[in-house]
């Protein structure tokens, strides 16, 4: 009987990933090679706020200065109407908090002199994205502010092990119209072009790599496979 030992191979299932290409400049990006990258002025860390729109289940603030009476808390029904003293049923679907403020000073004046309003938006559910695939906690996520496709994910705790970067779906309908966005997330991050605004009621969609999941899978058997294989030959006599 003769032993024959197999070298390791398994390492070789894992190799061959090659790094990402760094940035290079274009149209819309200048890179620096010297890392001097300029200071952001004002309006760069503060960008233009996106006017909140109130939908169904929303939570509202409503203050009526000097009337605490008047002042409360009211959520949004299904049909986009809330309910407030003096007022009665108040379409606000689809409005603006400022909108609305206005809406109730004018209804008010007929009871009280120079009514005073502020509405907030304390709490939406209808100003959200649906975040899907390959994403570490998908669901449903607020959009405030400038809402982009990194922030997005970034909300869902990023990207999973088996994520396919470069197919990457924003969903979003315009009218009666419907339409989808194809993103290379692998490109975004190098810089290659910039990164998409995210609107409420957009769905995200990562997708997933059948092969990397596959190499995860194998993963925990690497030690197994690279340890060398000892295969008892009967000897045949040749």
């Amino acid at each position: 009987m003769r032993i024959l030992l197999l070298p390791a191979f398994g390492l070789a299932l894992l190799s061959g990933c090659a790094g990402n290409p760094p940035p290079v400049s274009s149209a819309d990006l200048t890179v620096l090679q010297d890392g001097g990258m300029p200071v952001p002025g004002r309006t760069d860390v503060m960008p233009e706020a996106r006017q909140a729109v109130i939908g169904p289940l929303d939570k509202l603030g409503i203050d009526v200065y000097g009337i605490s009476e008047l002042s409360m808390q009211a959520l949004v029904d299904g049909a986009g109407q809330i309910s407030m003293p003096l007022v009665g049923v108040l379409e606000v679907g689809g409005k603006t908090p400022s909108e609305v403020s206005r809406e109730i000073e004018r209804q008010l004046r007929t009871y009280v002199r120079d009514p005073s309003v502020s509405v907030n938006l304390l709490e939406s559910v209808s100003q959200a994205v649906t975040v899907d695939g390959a994403v570490i906690e998908p669901g449903l996520y607020p959009v405030s502010g400038n809402m982009t496709l990194m922030r997005t994910i970034a909300s869902a705790k990023g990207l999973t092990e088996s994520a396919k970067l470069d197919d990457v779906v924003i969903l979003r309908t315009v009218g009666d119209q419907r339409y989808a966005g194809l993103y290379n997330l692998g490109a975004i991050r190098r810089g290659a072009y910039a990164d998409p605004t995210v609107y409420a009621n957009d769905v995200v969609i990562v997708g997933d790599s059948p092969m990397q999941r596959f190499l995860q899978n194998v993963a925990p058997l690497v030690p197994l496979v690279t340890t060398p294989l000892i295969v008892l030959l009967q000897r045949n006599g040749n």
